[in-house]
């Protein structure tokens, strides 16, 4: 008995492994558990370099025409947070963002991929930029696998809107969660 209940557990660790391996995954080279001045915004009392993260994606499910990206604060003090940086339309052969690709004057984003407004009224990536004392806020990085290859949405269409084509074409998604606390200037 005690053997069948070893071999047993032993099949179930090996499956578990095997299917963990297998899943949506979102990583990055520049961010660990928190955004740094590299990462920050520039502008509202904040002086980062309003870098993008670099972003990778593996693993994405069976089907996935395309990924849009979106970086959320649900800590931000406005009632309904703040969006960060909204991309979609991010072809399906593409599994990578570089470093800065959220700059639109750059041109480091995959060909057709579009880069939306954000809360701070521009396009592109707009950095952490927390109010001074309002302490940790935790951003939110997601790439969405969609259905679809297109959202037939376009530069200027609000995050709330993309948000809503995201729900309706989202086959998977995978998050990572960096941390910032402005410090006092």
């Amino acid at each position: 008995m005690k053997k069948s209940n070893f071999i047993l557990g032993l099949l179930l660790m090996v499956s578990i492994t095997l299917c963990a391996q297998n899943t949506f995954t979102l990583s990055s080279n520049d961010l660990g558990g928190e955004a740094t001045i590299t990462q920050e915004f520039d502008g509202f009392g904040c002086s980062g370099k309003n870098q993008s993260p670099q972003l990778s994606w593996k693993n994405a499910p069976e089907g996935t025409k395309s990924f849009a990206i979106t970086m959320y604060d649900p800590d931000a003090p406005t009632g309904s947070g703040w969006w960060h940086w909204v991309v979609f339309d991010i072809p399906s052969n593409i599994n990578e963002l570089v470093s800065g690709a959220g700059n639109t004057k750059l041109n480091l984003a995959p060909e057709g991929a579009i880069q939306s407004i954000t809360d701070y009224g521009a396009n592109g990536y707009g950095g952490p930029c927390p109010p001074e004392g309002h302490g940790i806020h935790q951003y939110i990085i997601t790439v969405h696998a969609l259905k679809t290859d297109k959202l037939e949405l376009n530069e200027s269409t609000n995050p709330a809107v993309v948000g809503y084509y995201l729900w309706n074409n989202t086959l998977a998604k995978a998050s990572i969660i960096a941390y910032y606390k402005r410090e006092k200037n």
